[in-house]
């Protein structure tokens, strides 16, 4: 995983700030980051134009409140970490963070998950930093477990043959060996697809072939997949405790229940793009596994993506 040197920290300003903050500090110790929290809001209606400061200096002592709490729970001098609190009312806050990250230059975004922190998927700003920012997105969920004993997955597609996926398949499984080692030091890699041809040939297209062959074909399937995965994993260069949970299923079904059975904390995860060009085309299965998985989730987008949003 990269180190990262510059930290914008997302909050409403209107909850439990807690999960979020601890890690959104925790990286920037772990990194050595400057960390700038940014307070969104909706913009102020004119006639209460003159309580706006009022307003966005409350919202901010109190977000300010939560950094120190955290801070004195990680144990943080006030000279270990550069830390700032900035309040910014508005519309669109999705569109008005992206704007900070291209103009300010910040490498990763953290926040809280928007509304009920232990229900599955993710809401509207959520889903709209997934789809537009340009820097790696970390959404996080409260993690009752210590921090020695976190559990971090990655998920990943070795069907990449284009030079962007295959890159970002390899930053997936860097940046989660890294994350991972910073944990509990157990990598979970999750790599699964749905094999149409078998649920076409068996139950739909019925053929002579007996349930012999096709299982026998089947398990080539499985084989051949298995053997890019292994080759993707060796080009990644990646070491230490993993663990593969490969499995002939669908995506969107397969790895939300696998995360809800093991329990495991975070979820690395790329979301799929047209590379190159300005707008972003998240795919379906994507989609569908965001709106499942209950765990905090650090997704990153191929290296190539252009943020339709502008400065």
């Amino acid at each position: 995983m990269q180190n990262f040197h510059n930290i914008l920290y997302v909050s409403h300003a209107t909850g439990d700030e807690s999960a979020g903050l601890l890690q959104a500090l925790a990286v920037a110790r772990n990194n050595h980051a400057a960390v700038k929290v940014l307070v969104v809001c909706p913009a102020v209606p004119e006639e209460f134009e003159e309580f706006r400061q009022i307003c966005m200096e409350a919202l901010a002592a109190r977000v300010q409140g939560a950094v120190d709490g955290v801070r004195a729970k990680l144990n943080l001098a006030e000279d270990e970490l550069a830390l700032a609190v900035e309040a910014d009312c508005g519309s669109r806050p999705a569109e008005r963070v992206i704007r900070r990250v291209l103009a300010e230059e910040y490498d990763l975004v953290i926040k809280n998950v928007e509304g009920r922190t232990q229900r599955a998927g993710f809401k509207a700003m959520d889903m709209e930093l997934l789809r537009k920012c340009p820097c790696p997105v970390w959404l996080c969920r409260p993690i009752a477990n210590s921090h020695r004993n976190i559990d971090v997955a990655v998920a990943v597609d070795p069907e990449c043959e284009e030079a962007g996926a295959y890159d970002l398949a390899i930053r997936l499984l860097r940046w989660s060996r890294a994350l991972a080692d910073t944990c509990s030091g157990e990598l979970h890699i999750i790599s699964c697809w749905d094999y149409d041809v078998d649920e076409y040939l068996r139950h739909k297209f019925p053929i002579s072939a007996s349930d012999e062959e096709l299982d026998r074909a089947t398990e080539a399937a499985r084989s051949r997949h298995r053997s890019k995965l292994d080759v993707l994993i060796r080009a990644s260069g990646i070491e230490g405790r993993l663990e593969v949970h490969h499995a002939i299923a669908r995506p969107d079904r397969y790895i939300p229940l696998l995360i809800e059975e093991k329990k495991f904390d975070i979820l690395v995860m790329g979301t799929v793009a047209r590379t190159g060009i300005p707008g972003f085309i998240m795919g379906n299965t994507a989609e569908n596994i965001l709106q499942k998985v209950s765990c905090s989730l650090l997704a990153l987008k191929p290296s190539d993506f252009v943020s339709p949003v502008k400065v």
